[in-house]
């Protein structure tokens, strides 16, 4: 009696597991990469500034393609670009807090107040 009981507990595990079907592994979820500033941007009076790695440089586009400034940059998890930068026009070092309005504008204000907005380059 105790063979026939383990055999047909054994029979309906086999029919059970038969029944369910693996459909392997699942994908996972895609997850949307936060915005990030990397890349190349422009202000209104057409200088650019190129943002990788945790460094800058902001360049003339008149030909000469001379270094007007350039630091480092932190995103912080609010959001905010924390930018140290130096100036090869005046010699001096500030801070700028940036915050990504969208994909394709940056809006800046400079520890002196000065506010400025540059737009992502294709």
């Amino acid at each position: 009696m105790k063979i026939k009981t383990s055999i047909l507990l054994l029979a309906t595990a086999a029919a059970l597991s038969a029944c369910q079907s693996s459909p392997g592994p699942r994908p996972l979820p895609t997850i949307a990469s936060a915005p990030t500033v990397d890349g190349t941007w422009s202000d209104p009076n057409g200088l650019i500034s190129t943002f990788s790695a945790g460094k800058f440089d902001t360049r003339t586009t008149d030909g000469s393609n001379a270094i007007l400034a350039s630091g480092t940059y932190v995103t912080q998890p609010n959001g905010v670009v924390e930018i140290s930068l130096f100036s090869n026009l005046k010699k001096t070092t500030s801070r700028v807090n940036c915050r990504l309005a969208g994909t394709s504008q940056l809006n800046c204000t400079a520890d002196s107040g000065t506010q400025f907005s540059l737009a992502r380059r294709g």
